[in-house]
């Protein structure tokens, strides 16, 4: 079979995309010019463990202007720590129910938001892209494989 356009993969794909926190007093919406814009990674990192509660951590990370809280919805609580590499990372969750929404680091805080893919309302629009800090993957998690086993980090 022919590709009728070889140059697809230049072509733009906007995404409108929803996401809200358990009891949805959180709603937000991405706006990405392109969903390459958007990449899904896991991370195995012990951070990532604890404030996930489980093997690893799933957001999508986007351009901070692709991000916004709709209007009429509540505002964020932020949580700021150590990443436990001596920089900081914040975390913006819902005070009533406790869901995360997004995080971000301190040195990327004007430039993007990494989202809790779990609180997307259509997950499967942004599939992982790659996987970090693979040397702390829990033993009996398997090994990702295809596409994405060729994007993993550290």
């Amino acid at each position: 079979m022919t590709d009728i356009n070889p140059d697809h993969d230049a072509i733009k794909q906007p995404l409108r995309l929803t996401g809200a926190c358990y009891c949805r007093h959180l709603t937000y919406l991405l706006k990405l010019e392109d969903s390459k814009d958007a990449k899904t990674t896991l991370c195995h990192c012990a951070n990532c463990k604890r404030a996930f509660g489980g093997a690893f951590g799933l957001t999508t990370k986007v351009p901070i202007q692709a991000f916004r809280y709709d209007a009429g919805s509540g505002k964020p609580t932020i949580h700021a720590a150590d990443n436990g590499m001596g920089s900081t990372i914040y975390r913006e969750f819902c005070s009533k129910c406790g869901s995360h929404i997004c995080e971000y680091g301190e040195q990327a805080k004007y430039i993007f938001r990494s989202v809790m893919f779990g609180s997307l309302d259509e997950p499967s629009a942004l599939p992982p892209k790659g996987e970090w800090f693979c040397s702390q993957r829990e033993d009996w998690m398997p090994v990702i494989p295809g596409k994405l086993a060729q994007f993993r980090k550290q």
